[in-house]
């Protein structure tokens, strides 16, 4: 009888411990971009023992992410602040269509450069030179497409006017490798995995420059857009390349428990995550409390909300 006692006290125990353990999804993007390993250190770093599991899971990206969260397939997710915007009031891509009116911001992460990749001695020295060539977009629910085909307007070309392909940068870049692909679109934190991987392998890549008054229309046509450097030898061989970035952001749905987003968004910018943060990607530096709360274009989560509020960030 006694044993069974033990079982049962033990069972109980079982019980409530998984009750108090609250779990929280992050869809981040492909394995071989910049949201899959940053999300990773995200959720090793808001973790709590026995009280808080997150989890960062791979997927398309920005736009999966949000509608990822509006249908309950996860409960958070990165997107690029204007895919993040767009959704939450129906503008931009989400004109016409259900967009995500619940859409709450938990942070403001670090800024994504625009990278055109081309290889090295392809004789491609602009994004207009793309006319006819085979070009990878990313695949659909990415932000990169959506900025890919704005970059490519902004050059005055249409995508019909490229031979386009649908694929993740990794794909691209071992398509590139096999020479079966002129030049590939990736809208991510740098470095990025993927193509870090080929600027080493073989003949070496260049990265377009977006700058001049293509740029300053593509900021003007889209507040998101800003001036960006990728420095020399971010990518091994690439020098200096002036580009454009867009915000990358931590997003959430007005649905998640306020004291559960609160604790996260604490534990985010607690002394010990901020240094595993800064020691783990290049991109983690520019996580901070005084980031975070820059280039908001969606109301914040309530329980983000009052950690900020708290630490005089906001009024």
């Amino acid at each position: 009888m006694k044993r069974y006692l033990v079982a049962a006290v033990a069972a109980v125990a079982l019980v409530g411990t998984a009750q108090a353990q609250q779990f929280f999804r992050i869809g981040t993007g492909g394995t071989a971009g910049t949201y899959y390993p940053v999300g990773g250190m995200i959720a090793n770093a808001v973790s709590q023992p026995g009280k808080i599991v997150a989890t960062a899971q791979a997927s398309n990206g920005s736009l999966a992410n949000v509608t990822g969260i509006a249908g309950g397939a996860m409960e958070s997710g990165f997107s690029q602040a204007d895919v993040a915007t767009w959704a939450q009031k129906g503008t931009g891509i989400f004109e016409g269509k259900p967009n995500v009116p619940g859409l709450r911001l938990i942070a403001n992460l670090y800024p994504e450069s625009v990278h055109v990749v081309v290889k090295k001695g392809a004789g491609i020295k602009s994004v207009a030179d793309l006319k006819g060539k085979r070009v990878a977009l990313d695949e659909p629910g990415s932000g990169t497409l959506v900025n890919a085909r704005a970059i490519l307007a902004a050059y005055g070309l249409k995508e019909s006017d490229v031979k386009p392909e649908y694929i993740k940068p990794n794909q691209a870049g071992d398509k590139m490798k096999d020479g079966s692909l002129d030049a590939f679109f990736f809208t991510g934190g740098a470095p990025a995995g993927a193509i870090a991987e080929l600027a080493s392998a073989g003949s070496g890549i260049d990265i377009l420059p977006i700058d001049g008054p293509q740029a300053e229309a593509l900021k003007k046509s889209s507040g998101f857009f800003a001036d960006d450097v990728i420095a020399a030898d971010t990518y091994k061989g690439v020098g200096q390349v002036k580009t454009l970035a867009v915000g990358a952001q931590w997003v959430t749905s007005d649905k998640a428990d306020a004291g559960l987003v609160y604790e996260i968004t604490k534990s985010l910018f607690s002394d010990a995550a901020q240094k595993q943060l800064s020691a783990g990607h290049a991109k983690g530096k520019f996580i901070t409390k005084d980031n975070a709360v820059k280039g908001a274009g969606i109301p914040f989560h309530p329980g983000a909300e009052k950690f900020y509020k708290e630490a005089g960030l906001l009024k």
